[in-house]
């Protein structure tokens, strides 16, 4: 806690303070939230004014609620977590850029624009939204083939030398 006895912390871009139980927003990358770095902003505009210094591939601003209590503040900082207590987060993403999510055994893979602009590039042909499942199902198996080629050389890493030939 800081020298305001209603605040919980600093502002990591603009040093404005933030409140008691007020809402704020962290950065979505590890490196951001590290012990040492733990960098915690009072707006989504303070958040975004670090992205052009931190250089982020891709990252969007989470939004946490800060500690009610003095007291709830201090556990967190003594069990040296290096993340603010929180009582919940929404993901706030950046406009042009979507999140990077796990993807689920039937969810598409494929990038439907990017798939239509090469097949009437190469062809003048227009595509069928059908078949992004049986393409993404395709890409599922080659994943799966490769991800066993790395197992069986003992990495953890799949490269392009493990996806088959076909």
């Amino acid at each position: 806690m800081t020298e305001a006895a209603g605040t919980w912390r600093r502002c990591s871009s603009c040093k404005n303070e933030i409140d008691l139980g007020a809402v704020y927003w962290t950065c979505s990358v590890s490196t951001c939230n590290r012990k040492r770095t733990g960098l915690v902003f009072c707006t989504v505009s303070c958040w975004d004014a670090h992205l052009p210094v931190a250089r982020h591939r891709e990252a969007w601003a989470e939004e946490k609620t800060a500690p009610k209590t003095p007291a709830a503040a201090e556990p967190a900082k003594a069990a040296g977590s290096g993340k603010p207590a929180s009582s919940g987060k929404r993901r706030i993403v950046r406009p042009n850029e979507a999140p990077m999510s796990a993807a689920t055994p039937e969810e598409i893979l494929i990038i439907a624009s990017r798939l239509k602009d090469y097949v009437r590039a190469k062809s003048g042909y227009n595509t069928s939204d059908r078949v992004l499942e049986p393409l993404s199902e395709i890409v599922r198996r080659v994943c799966d083939e490769a991800i066993r080629n790395a197992q069986r050389e003992g990495r953890q890493t799949v490269l392009d030398r493990d996806i088959p030939d076909s």
